[in-house]
């Protein structure tokens, strides 16, 4: 029998939000029958403002051989996590060029009842992830998708000191973008790839 694969489609500036991607793959792993795919989508940012700073082109080197997510991608999936920075509290241009271009899959119905779960970085403790979060699941509601957060059975939302609500997982990077995810952050993480796999699962069985 073949795996259910989860995409992880992100955006990351720095590499915080492809960090958090792979803890996200680590839950999916942790689910029988689950296998994470992560992809990531094109760069908007001028190559000249990249070769500028020495942290976005270290961002870039970071995730090199990360392959860009196609269609087929999004088709395939049984369920679909959505990583994104903030940007003054809503999603990045980047990730929302992608999603832009489901057209297509949104006429054919192929994005209809599949679970979907979204996962932010920010630089501040107050810079908008829940906003953020509940931006982009407007458009995942048009394309016809079951929405998936993070329930309080997982605890350590109740002890978090950095990111993570109910809505999805959470990431404080600093303003330096060189804060490393903590040990809550990476749990809360990992429980929503197990989550949004099981989700995804249990739906495909009906």
């Amino acid at each position: 029998m073949c795996s259910m694969k989860v995409l992880i489609v992100y955006y990351s500036t720095y590499g915080n939000v492809y960090k958090m991607a792979k803890l996200v793959a680590e839950g999916i792993k942790e689910v029988k029958g689950a296998e994470p795919v992560i992809r990531t989508v094109p760069e908007l940012i001028p190559q000249s403002v990249i070769e500028s700073h020495d942290d976005i082109k270290a961002g870039r080197q970071m995730q090199k051989d990360v392959p860009l997510v196609t269609l087929d991608d999004f088709k395939e999936a049984g369920a679909i996590a959505f990583g994104t920075p903030t940007r003054f509290g809503n999603v990045s241009a980047q990730l929302k060029n992608q999603i832009d271009q489901l057209t297509s899959l949104w006429l054919a119905g192929e994005m209809e009842g599949k679970p979907a779960s979204v996962f932010v970085s920010t630089a501040s403790l107050h810079g908008g992830q829940e906003t953020t979060i509940l931006t982009l699941m407007a458009p995942l509601l048009h394309l016809g998708m079951i929405l998936v957060g993070v329930p309080y059975s997982v605890k350590d939302l109740f002890t978090t000191q950095g990111g993570g609500s109910p809505y999805g997982p959470g990431h404080i990077a600093g303003l330096d973008s060189k804060r490393e995810i903590d040990p809550q952050e990476a749990a809360i993480c990992r429980a929503l790839g197990r989550r949004l796999a099981e989700v995804g699962l249990k739906l495909q069985k009906k």
